[in-house]
């Protein structure tokens, strides 16, 4: 049996209509209901709202349960970037943990030597970085400081905390800085606290690697690294950085002075060591081939 289409469009427009005119009245007289000032109104909307408000909590639940699932999850949110905050707080705490604990037996040390006299020649001049030499072959820098200022090659710069280069090349106004990350840099330096010799090899990474150490069973990665003044071209004592151990297992230094923002460089004025050449007090003994001392003289009290 065919369905009439047509009968059902028939009755089923008007009764949409009728439908929709009397949902725009309803919903006009809600607006004019709500919008009479009078008392009596007033009361009569009081009472409505008493009525239907509280009968209405059913349907209020689940729009209830999203919304504290929402401020749930914030809050949640909100607490992983705090946890995320506290862990990378507590990574630089243990790190200047270790760096007070190496100052502290730094300190002892040389509470213990307080009446070492110190190099008073041990100078320096600030220079500015002009240029460097963005060669992925060379690690340098161009400094305003030269020949004029008494600059001598070899002489250490550092940036206020710790190395950067040598002085490696000297104009009449200007100077050429060698950085420690360069492929020709080779520095002798001291790991603490354990005092192992090591050479800090340059290879134009930011992280130079550690050669030549005599026992890497003592070294633990955040060791103090400073120079040994092995050769006299560097003063001793000056920090280089912290050791590192790459992914290799390979061990490297941390350096401690700000490569990405080289703006001023101290270089340290530096004469080296004076050499001593005679054996003013000692004689060789013939018969034993022996070094003795000299004979004691009363007349020469």
């Amino acid at each position: 049996m065919a369905i009439d289409r047509s009968s059902s469009n028939d009755f089923g427009r008007p009764l949409r209509r009728l439908l929709l005119a009397v949902i725009v009245l309803v919903l006009a007289g809600i607006f004019l209901l709500w919008r009479i000032d009078s008392p009596r109104v007033e009361r009569f909307r009081a009472q409505i709202t008493d009525r239907i408000v509280p009968n209405l909590d059913w349907a209020m639940t689940p729009v209830t349960g999203t919304v504290n699932l929402f401020r749930d999850f914030q809050s949640y949110q909100r607490l992983t970037v705090q946890n995320q905050e506290l862990r990378s707080e507590l990574r630089k705490m243990q790190t200047w943990k270790e760096a007070a604990l190496q100052l502290e037996q730094e300190n002892a040390r040389l509470l213990d030597l307080n009446k070492v006299r110190l190099d008073p020649r041990l100078t320096h001049i600030t220079g500015v970085v002009q240029a460097d030499s963005g060669s992925p072959f060379r690690q340098s820098v161009l400094l305003n400081v030269g020949a004029r200022d008494g600059i001598v090659d070899g002489w250490a710069t550092v940036d206020g905390i710790g190395l950067v280069g040598r002085i490696s090349g000297v104009g009449e106004n200007t100077a050429r800085v060698i950085l420690v990350t360069d492929t020709s840099s080779r520095i002798p330096a001291v790991i603490q606290p354990s005092g192992q010799r090591a050479i800090i090899a340059g290879d134009n990474s930011a992280a130079p690697p550690i050669d030549f150490l005599e026992n890497p069973d003592l070294v633990r990665p955040g060791d103090r690294v400073s120079s040994s003044g092995d050769g006299g071209v560097f003063p001793a004592g000056i920090l280089i950085g912290q050791v590192a151990a790459d992914p290799g297992g390979r061990l490297r230094v941390r350096l401690a002075a700000d490569f990405e923002r080289l703006e001023f460089l101290r270089v340290l004025r530096h004469h080296g060591s004076e050499k001593v050449n005679e054996d003013a007090a000692v004689v060789r003994d013939d018969a034993t081939g022996m070094i003795a001392p000299l004979p004691f003289d009363p007349a020469t009290e």
